[in-house]
């Protein structure tokens, strides 16, 4: 099954990218549990649709006022003074599709993750930032992550972004990478010692297959993500058939 453009007409309009996007990822999960992850480990999807997560702090009033029953004292007011600094920020939301893997050993323990990119992950220089530090942080844990980039809409490199922010500096001729690409990412060492990052990259190209990939779930254990065969299975499930491909030039980004 040759890769497809989700990202413009005519399956923007019949099949979302979001819903082909959470298919991808379940299909994925679907395949690693079933032959491709040893015992001892199991995979996820995960659909964050409308941003991060929030934690909602409220209080809880009784019928009753307090104080007018027990004897209880009323509880005093209390004013925050003004701050000391107020300006506008762009805290850009990390868009979520993705696969985790977890060793469970009695306390589960993520082990890998499979990051799908969303066009807001590329769509300006905080919201890259916010996906490459979001990498970096699984790499500092020690999981491995793959990011899949199949948008088409937005051209910016977030590969570029993640060795950046480690403070690597690679030239185009090591790391050959088109504007759609899939990598695989790990960090090896003990964290009190020099660590080394590990990357397996592969070019995309609409209209042909997708590859297979290295998912370290161990530092010396890895098994095949098979991006075709999870890519072909969603289409299947969605009833998505390849017909012409329509090369669409990619929008610029910042």
């Amino acid at each position: 099954m040759p890769l497809l453009d989700h990202f413009n007409p005519p399956l923007s309009r019949t099949h979302p990218w979001r819903s082909f996007h959470g298919a991808w990822a379940a299909a994925m999960a679907r395949l690693l549990n079933h032959g491709v992850l040893p015992t001892g480990y199991y995979a996820v999807p995960l659909v964050d649709r409308d941003g991060p997560i929030e934690i909602d702090v409220a209080t809880v009033r009784d019928q009753e006022a307090p104080g007018s029953a027990s004897g209880g004292v009323e509880p005093r007011t209390w004013a925050a003074p003004a701050p000391a600094l107020a300006v506008a920020v762009d805290l850009a939301t990390v868009d979520g599709v993705e696969v985790q893997v977890f060793a469970d050993d009695g306390d589960p323990r993520l082990a890998a993750a499979v990051e799908l990119l969303s066009p807001r992950n590329k769509d300006r220089p905080a919201a890259r930032q916010a996906f490459a530090v979001k990498c970096v942080g699984y790499l500092q844990q020690g999981s491995s992550v793959v990011v899949v980039d199949t948008v088409t809409t937005r051209r910016a490199d977030l590969n570029s972004t993640i060795l950046s922010l480690l403070g690597v500096e690679i030239g185009t001729a090591a790391l050959p990478l088109a504007s759609l690409s899939a990598v695989s990412y790990r960090a090896v060492g003990r964290e009190e010692e020099s660590r080394q990052l590990e990357v397996w990259p592969a070019p995309l190209a609409l209209g042909q297959p997708l590859p297979t990939l290295p998912l370290w779930i161990a530092s010396d254990f890895s098994v095949p993500l098979d991006l075709a065969a999870s890519y072909q299975m969603t289409c299947a499930d969605l009833r998505i058939h390849p017909g012409p491909v329509r090369l669409v030039p990619t929008a610029e980004s910042d």
